[in-house]
């Protein structure tokens, strides 16, 4: 993209706040954040991230601060969080070395729940104000009428293109989290394939800190159990895969979960699945994890107790 691609606003909150002003655009990326690779006059290459101001930006930012500080593999934070009209803006560190690992095999599975429980063990006595609303693909505890989180553009369709299996699946398994009693912190909700880069072996930057949630332990760690290979439409890893994940974090983290908490981490891990499936179907695509979630349904939500 060129310079003149950039929104108005941009060139001069740079020169706010680190400083220069962009002088080449090296990318542009857009989902639930606008991020912007700049290298500005002075030679330094950053990264700008822009989305909607709704309050979660400067807890999100806080806990990536936190464990950039502390040694963890992740982009360092080099501004506040600012306010540019709507938007909730900040700069940080451009990490664009490592690769993608693939794979959701049990092996696979192990290595990305060990930088999981690495991850979470960072963030457990940090104190910041929760970052609430939860992402949509993990907001099973939502108040709002009926078994999803309301998004205007999903509930305007035609709900009838959801399968039948995918709303019981969502309902049972939202049902049992939230039947649940357990103590939420702070993780992070979007731990998919292609938010990670590796080298030789070992991960060398995390991404997506603006995806952070308040949820139970196990139901974070559920979550990431299965949308780890992720890299584009939905899906689910094998079940022995889940299981791995599931037990190599635990032995990272040097706790055992209680029954309760292993039947949470097994419910939440069938949620984003089903989030995506029903965005999918929705969407008139064909939902690649439709065939994992219909044959992985019945076994996930037995081990879920719901």
């Amino acid at each position: 993209m060129s310079l003149d691609e950039l929104p108005h606003w941009l060139p001069g909150w740079c020169l706010d706040q680190l400083g220069s002003h962009p002088a080449e655009a090296l990318f542009r990326h857009q989902s639930m954040s606008a991020v912007f690779g700049l290298r500005l006059a002075d030679g330094t290459n950053v990264v700008v991230k822009a989305r909607a101001d709704d309050g979660r930006a400067a807890s999100c930012v806080a806990a990536q601060a936190r464990l950039a500080g502390n040694g963890f593999p992740c982009a360092r934070p080099l501004t506040p969080v600012t306010v540019a009209g709507e938007l909730a803006v900040h700069a940080e560190e451009f990490r664009p070395h490592g690769e993608v690992l693939h794979g959701d095999g049990p092996e696979v599975a192990v290595r990305y729940a060990e930088v999981f429980a690495r991850l979470m063990t960072g963030l457990a006595d940090l104190t910041v104000a929760p970052p609430l609303p939860n992402p949509r693909w993990v907001r099973w505890d939502h108040a709002d009428p009926g078994l999803w989180p309301s998004i205007a553009s999903l509930d305007e369709k035609d709900q009838r293109l959801v399968p039948a299996h995918v709303v019981d699946t969502a309902d049972r398994a939202r049902r049992r989290m939230l039947a649940a009693d357990l103590p939420r912190v702070l993780g992070h909700a979007d731990f998919e394939a292609h938010n990670l880069r590796w080298h030789d072996h070992q991960v060398v930057t995390v991404h997506d800190w603006d995806s952070l949630a308040w949820q139970p332990e196990a139901a974070l760690v559920g979550a990431a159990s299965a949308v780890f290979p992720k890299l584009g439409p939905a899906t689910l890893p094998p079940v022995d895969s889940t299981e791995a994940f599931l037990a190599a974090y635990q032995d990272a983290r040097g706790r055992s979960f209680t029954a309760e908490e292993e039947q949470v981490a097994w419910a939440a891990s069938l949620w984003p699945a089903a989030h995506d499936v029903r965005w999918e179907s929705l969407h008139g695509y064909t939902a690649v994890s439709g065939k994992a979630l219909w044959t992985q349904a019945a076994e996930r939500l037995r081990r879920a107790n719901a």
